[in-house]
């Protein structure tokens, strides 16, 4: 089978791996070059705790676990430290604990002392602070994974096109093609569509437009200079989330800030200022840190900002995958998606088809469907 897959992302590549897996012929088309979208712009936190509804929260457990399975480079299993102080905080914690703890997700509360156990330069927090450990989420070093998805598909002979810019699908007479902007034409049995944010103006699947849609899809990363701090996993707070990001360096979110979050504009100097100047309240030994680089993070938001996974035309030539949590389920996904390709159905995408758009008016979704916490 020869599939085309737009998009050398952390899914685009995940995707392309799970297809040549199966013995596909696979050629990757990528607009700028692999990872220049959402996956070089992201806190990279592999995690499902706080993801709702229960079909959604079930597809990101189920990511969780397929890291664990995976093994080897690009992710970091050392789990999660959240703390609460305040008390609407520490109420909403604890109802998630006990949420989580009735679908069988692996969370721990902590004393300070073991907290301060598992971290030994976490700052010290007021009396009263509630703890919580969840042992299985991590991070990824996102370049890390996606040479590691990307070098296994090309090892089983698939092509990645850079400078590919995708401008026209076209299906039909049991094939697909598409029509890059030089001219150049592709074709296929089975395109997959990768492009994230830019969807929509592929394919029929409403996607929220990062430029318009305000701190739901835009937020601030900073990258700190290296610091002799130790930090073994993700830490959240209050008003800090850190985690490290190799070579001694953090990585910073506070998504207070994020209203300023402008795509079309460099961030201001302050929100640097700002997260360094919070840094301390999470973790000591941080002397010297300095801001090396901030970023807007962008994310990939279909329009009710659930996970959209499914064929998009009737002849089942055309398959579109877009997501928020593009990082917690790439690897599941390469797997999942490959197999629907070869026409073998997945009961935990069935609820994320695209036709669902067609079917009903988007309502807007819940909060908790797209909490501000989330950012995997």
């Amino acid at each position: 089978m020869r599939v085309l897959v737009i998009g050398a992302g952390v899914v685009g590549a995940a995707v392309a791996a799970g297809l040549t897996r199966r013995g596909a012929r696979v050629t990757v088309l990528e607009e700028r070059f692999p990872g220049a979208g959402t996956t070089g712009t992201s806190f990279a936190w592999v995690n499902a705790n706080d993801k709702d509804p229960g079909e959604y929260f079930a597809l990101n457990h189920t990511a969780v676990h397929a890291y664990h399975a995976l093994g080897g480079d690009g992710f970091v299993p050392t789990g999660h430290i959240e703390w609460a102080n305040g008390e609407t905080r520490r109420v909403e914690l604890s109802a998630r604990v006990e949420r989580l703890r009735d679908r069988e997700y692996a969370v721990e509360r902590l004393t300070a002392g073991r907290a301060a156990e598992l971290e030994p330069d976490l700052a010290a927090q007021p009396d009263g602070t509630d703890y919580v450990l969840f042992p299985e989420e991590g991070h990824v070093i996102p370049a890390v994974l996606l040479a590691r998805l990307l070098g296994e598909a090309r090892d089983r002979g698939a092509r990645v096109e850079t400078g590919a810019a995708v401008r026209e699908i076209k299906s039909g007479g049991g094939s697909v093609s598409v029509t890059l902007a030089d001219g150049g034409v592709r074709a296929a049995d089975v395109l997959v569509s990768c492009a994230g944010r830019w969807t929509g103006g592929l394919v029929d699947v409403p996607v929220l437009d990062p430029r318009v849609s305000g701190t739901v899809t835009n937020g601030f990363l900073v990258t700190t200079t290296p610091v002799p701090a130790r930090l073994a996993r993700v830490l959240t707070g209050d008003r800090l989330n850190v985690r490290p990001d190799g070579g001694g360096r953090l990585m910073l979110q506070a998504l207070d800030l994020d209203d300023a979050a402008d795509p079309e504009t460099p961030p201001p100097d302050d929100v640097g200022a700002e997260m360094l100047a919070r840094l301390p309240e999470v973790l000591s030994a941080t002397d010297g840190a300095r801001v090396e680089r901030t970023r807007v993070g962008q994310r990939a938001m279909p329009a009710d900002r659930l996970t959209v996974a499914g064929f998009t035309d009737p002849a089942a030539r055309v398959y579109a995958v877009v997501t928020h949590s593009g990082i917690t389920l790439a690897p599941l996904l390469g797997d999942l998606v490959a197999g629907e390709v070869y026409g073998k159905e997945s009961a935990l995408l069935r609820p994320f088809r695209p036709t669902r758009f067609a079917e009903a008016p988007a309502a807007p979704a819940p909060a908790a469907e797209c909490p501000p916490r989330e950012r995997g």
